[in-house]
């Protein structure tokens, strides 16, 4: 909500300056806001590897072999290592119930996460594919982002205190006052959002239909980063 107070006391003070008083001359209380769009450039993608076999040895090497085989395609789409995490291994086993519900092991499970950042996000459908293709066979998430977040959250508050001013100026001549100096500033929460994202896809066999992965499907044009401000300003009356 955006209001203006003129006032000879700090008891017109609204409760978002609660923190910071307000001047006992006549002044006006504003918000600015803005936000600034643009297309992500990044994306991290999470991945479940989950092996079960009869041992937890065999369990263990065949997820190996599944990871060794991601890692060493990664160079193919400019990947570097400091774009790779990954979790512990983890083995334990397989529990089932029989018809009277009692637990019986069936085998053993090895799990691993991992994360990859993708500097080219062109590639992501080509990059998805491979990673099934050598049985990376659960995509838990994508997230999309900008190289340039800082930059665009410092824009987006930039554009906030030009706004405030732009509507402090409006009140102040409205009521026949003239703006002058700034009193106090409160910078509000920034944040970004993102417009798109993925569900968890589980898949059986070695490829996934690429209309069902299609940029259209998961990817939307933008993020938008948001911030606010509010300050004080001075009122001098001619």
């Amino acid at each position: 909500m955006k209001a203006i107070y003129f006032a000879l006391t700090s008891l017109c003070a609204m409760s978002v300056y609660a923190h910071s008083p307000l001047p006992d001359n006549r002044h006006v209380s504003i918000q600015g806001s803005a936000t600034v769009e643009t297309k992500p450039d990044l994306a991290d993608i999470s991945f479940e590897v989950e092996v079960m076999k009869n041992t937890a040895l065999s369990a263990k090497q065949e997820l190996d072999k599944r990871v060794n085989a991601l890692l060493d395609g990664l160079s193919t789409f400019d990947i570097k290592d400091e774009h790779v995490s990954a979790s512990s291994l983890l083995t334990e086993p397989n529990i089932i119930y029989d018809d009277e519900d009692n637990p019986v092991e069936s085998g053993y499970i090895a799990t691993r996460s991992i994360t990859v950042t993708l500097t080219d996000i062109n590639k992501l459908n080509d990059f998805l594919n491979f990673a099934l293709s050598v049985k990376i066979d659960t995509i838990d998430d994508i997230k999309f982002r900008s190289s340039k977040s800082s930059q665009y959250q410092q824009e987006a508050t930039m554009r906030a205190v030009r706004n405030a001013k732009k509507k402090a100026n409006m009140y102040a001549k409205a009521f026949g006052a003239k703006l002058g100096q700034i009193y106090s500033i409160d910078p509000n929460a920034h944040g970004s959002r993102y417009q798109y994202g993925i569900e968890r896809i589980e898949v059986t066999g070695s490829q996934i239909d690429s209309a069902y992965l299609s940029t259209g499907r998961y990817l939307q044009a933008t993020i938008t980063f948001s911030a606010s401000v509010n300050a004080v300003f001075d009122l001098e009356i001619e």
